[in-house]
């Protein structure tokens, strides 16, 4: 598995690298934001352990763009940041961070976090459905969703890994109600660390890709304290 670190400190970097390489892990190492974009792009890693203050273009920023334009590979991304408060938390997770790991940090911690990503990987890929309600299909073997609202010809709906995996999560079971705890249960696992709220962040960006208007959901619906229902006519 390759790990792309983007962190300007050269210590904390070194720290890292030579971490996760004890582990087995191929890593390369950039500082800066422009320059961990060209790295992306040209290395297509599975995990991107991403600081958020950068020299350029910040953390923030970086994730925003990947999530817009992922490539051959969606990877995973964790942001460091010696910053705790809530509210950054919030923010990096709703550009599209998967977790969040605030500096300092034990290299066990660090390496459990990784492992833990790296799992939710596998613990989809063995999956080998497909799923169909009226409006939409989700191919788990060919990783491919697609949308069809007007009887013509279906719509590729362009997803990252967790978008993808949430929405299979509701097609298979349309009707169901899932709290938060049962998603990430579903998504995540016992690997998982992080605010609970990471499920509405990517609630809100699956809607904005399948819903007509996501100010007015038709597909997922929120059950108001309890969590989320995805309403469609299954199709066996």
């Amino acid at each position: 598995m390759d790990i792309l670190i983007v962190e300007d400190e050269p210590e904390i970097a070194k720290l890292i690298q030579l971490t996760l390489e004890r582990e087995g892990f191929a890593c390369q190492w950039c500082r800066d934001g422009l320059t961990a974009l060209q790295e992306f792009r040209q290395q297509q890693p599975d995990i991107i352990l991403l600081d958020l203050m950068l020299p350029g273009l910040d953390g923030l920023e970086v994730c925003a763009r990947i999530r817009q334009k992922p490539g051959a590979k969606d990877p995973y991304i964790m942001m460091l940041t010696a910053r705790g408060e809530e509210i950054d938390r919030v923010i990096g997770l709703s550009t599209g961070a998967d977790d969040y790991l605030v500096k300092p940090f034990s290299p066990a911690e660090l390496v459990a976090r990784v492992r833990a990503l790296l799992r939710r990987s596998l613990r989809h890929s063995g999956q080998s459905l497909s799923h169909r309600t009226e409006h939409f299909t989700v191919d788990m073997d060919q990783h491919t969703a697609t949308r069809n609202l007007n009887s013509d010809q279906p719509e590729a709906l362009d997803l990252t890994t967790l978008e993808f995996n949430l929405l299979a999560t509701f097609v298979s079971q349309p009707g169901r109600v899932w709290s938060r705890t049962q998603l990430i249960d579903k998504l995540w696992g016992d690997d998982f660390f992080g605010d609970e709220r990471v499920v509405d962040t990517h609630v809100a960006r699956l809607r904005k890709k399948i819903e007509p208007d996501p100010a007015k959901p038709t597909f997922v619906k929120t059950v108001i304290g309890v969590g989320y229902k995805f309403e469609d006519s299954a199709i066996a």
